[in-house]
């Protein structure tokens, strides 16, 4: 009787998770096809090039510095000759400090980022939460998050319906080119980056 009951019990439970209404999503899609999320990454690549700017300017003025140094030093004192070593690092140590208070895991770009784009991506939360609750949907999935989907029908995206819950119009937003400039942006801030290690870096070997 008791391995019966738990048995029913199981069928019941199953019979409830498959009456679910399921969907999915596509949040990257959906952001995309928000105005003021392709505006809020332009700013962020306005403000992000500045800044690699900014840097660069230092590590032209440590380059000068050095390369200074190494012509005059012959003429100098011992005290001379430390006195503008340490300025050599002193300058140096700065220039990476603004690297990482610049570019740093918590530093001004990923705190500009979250200023600018989370209140979007809080926006997109709430529509699919609304939405869900208005269709009677039990879970929804996102596309494009950790989750992997291996198949999915076209009629379970809610991704449209979501855009046009917030007000937007679907595929009103140059996708592709946003897609294309942000892809452009992150080729240009790599090789940036990888030239400032490498000058930095460059000055610690000798």
């Amino acid at each position: 009787m008791k391995k019966f009951l738990l048995l029913i019990g199981f069928i019941s439970i199953t019979l409830a998770v498959s009456a679910q209404k399921y969907a999915y999503v596509d949040t990257d899609y959906i952001l995309n096809n928000i105005p003021e999320y392709s505006a809020a990454k332009k700013e962020l690549s306005s403000i992000s090039v500045k800044w690699q700017k900014e840097i660069e300017t230092k590590i032209a003025e440590v380059d000068k510095m050095y390369n200074d140094f190494q012509v005059e030093k012959i003429l100098l004192t011992e005290d001379m000759r430390i006195k503008r070593e340490e300025e050599i690092i002193k300058k140096e140590r700065e220039v990476k400090d603004l690297q990482m208070k610049r570019f740093g895991a918590d530093g001004d770009l990923f705190k500009k980022q979250g200023e600018l784009i989370k209140p979007i991506q809080d926006k997109v939360y709430n529509a699919i939460m609304e939405l869900a609750e208005s269709k009677g949907i039990g879970m929804v999935f996102d596309k494009s998050g950790t989750t992997t989907v291996i198949y999915s029908q076209a009629k379970y995206n809610i991704s449209d319906d979501v855009i046009r819950q917030m007000g937007y119009v679907p595929g009103s937003n140059d996708v592709e080119e946003d897609v294309k400039d942000e892809e452009e942006g992150d080729l240009d801030n790599n090789d940036a980056n990888d030239k400032k290690d490498t000058n930095t870096d460059k000055k610690d070997n000798k």
